[in-house]
């Protein structure tokens, strides 16, 4: 899948779970729960133990069925790593001129993090395919709709604060995709080993995905 599709794919599905495993194991049995449910897009974070060895094995075991990125990062090392893994998306919570060279540089979708006016602009001029919006908490989907006022050509994706109760909010403001993270995966329901919860969560959090889109087209 080239750059350009994946993109397309990950506007498509319209969410992405952000996933803070508590451990390799965990994270995979996350993942697996949540795709069950129908989540597709998959963003592993470097905060997450062993996140490199996890994300390899999400590649092999679910190949072209999830679109999985790495997020969280911070130094420009993890670029390459991410993407020998078999990472299709990166993602950073900071707009840091080296890093995002380096992430422009590996030919993969890149998603910048920012929060002011400034640093949204400063994301998407140095080469961001859609500015991160975090944490989206913060502003909610009213911040996301004051930022479209001067910025409406640049891809927006807010995550922190995402839920299926004001997810229709974000998409209305005009985003590209969310990101949702305890939210959606509570890591909690992963340590008690309550992974059907998760998988019913995922389930709902689409259906309220594709419910808020479907009322912007109508």
């Amino acid at each position: 899948m080239n750059k350009q599709k994946t993109l397309e794919r990950i506007k498509e599905l319209g969410l992405i779970a952000v996933i803070r495993g508590p451990s390799p194991e965990l994270t995979v049995q996350m993942v697996t729960a949540l795709v069950e449910g129908g989540v597709l897009g998959i963003e592993i974070t470097y905060t997450t133990p062993n996140a490199i060895e996890v994300v390899r094995s999400l590649d092999k075991q679910f190949g072209d069925q999830i679109v999985l990125g790495m997020g969280t990062l911070t130094e420009s090392t993890q670029v390459a790593e991410a993407r020998a893994a078999g990472a299709r998306f990166l993602v950073s919570p900071v707009c840091e001129p080296t890093l995002i060279q380096t992430m422009v540089s590996s030919g993969l979708p890149v998603m910048i993090g920012a929060l002011t006016p400034t640093e949204v602009l400063q994301a998407y001029k140095m080469g961001a395919d859609v500015v991160k919006i975090f944490p989206g908490s913060l502003g909610g989907p009213a911040y996301i709709k004051a930022l479209k006022g001067p910025f409406p050509y640049i891809p927006m994706i807010p995550t922190g604060g995402v839920s299926i109760a004001n997810v229709e909010g974000w998409f209305a403001a005009g985003v590209f995709s969310v990101g949702a993270g305890s939210e959606l995966c509570p890591p909690n329901l992963a340590k008690e080993g309550r992974f059907e919860e998760i998988t019913l969560k995922a389930t709902e959090f689409v259906q309220a995905v594709m419910a808020a889109r479907s009322k912007i087209k109508s």
